[in-house]
């Protein structure tokens, strides 16, 4: 699932609360989730023995790549679980919204591929791309709800039509 322009245009105005109420912060929180784990069993398993196998300069860059990956899934699964946390009431939406809680370790996160990524294993190639898609998607979400990034009109009707398509997770 991917967070569109227009998606991040109709949830702009919409509140932190409510929006993780909505099917949209239910696909993205699980899909994060999903890929903490699905890389976890990756890199303890199959992803240390491929890397084993690796010529010296892709060995340093499966190190460094999976260090990259790890970190975006950790701060993205810590985002996730802030937003739920206070959904849930078990966090006070205040302290959940003050830069203790944002997502952080964006010039790692966000920088740019380096050379020789694609004499990586193809399974690490994947996860980074998917964990990179998703750190972005989580960063929008952030600049809309607490930076008072893009904001448009009709936001309840449009998170009204996201729950009807992806089915109300309530």
């Amino acid at each position: 699932m991917s967070l569109t322009d227009q998606d991040e245009e109709n949830i702009g105005g919409v509140t932190p609360q409510s929006f993780t109420g909505s099917a949209l912060f239910e696909k993205t929180f699980d899909e994060g989730m999903s890929l903490v784990e699905e890389t976890a069993r990756y890199l303890d398993g199959k992803g240390r023995e491929e890397s084993k196998d690796l010529p010296r300069k892709a060995a340093l860059l499966y190190a460094g790549e999976s260090m990259r990956v790890t970190t975006r899934l950790m701060q993205a699964a810590s985002w996730l679980l802030v937003q739920r946390a206070v959904h849930e009431g078990e966090m006070d939406a205040e302290l959940a919204a003050g830069d203790r809680y944002r997502l952080g370790s964006k010039e790692i996160c966000l920088g740019g591929r380096e050379d020789g990524t694609d004499l990586l294993p193809k399974t690490l190639q994947d996860l980074l791309e998917r964990s990179d898609n998703l750190y972005r998607r989580i960063a929008r979400l952030d600049d809309v709800l607490f930076r008072g990034g893009a904001a448009g009109a009709g936001v309840q009707m449009q998170i009204s039509r996201l729950e009807q398509a992806f089915g109300n997770a309530n």
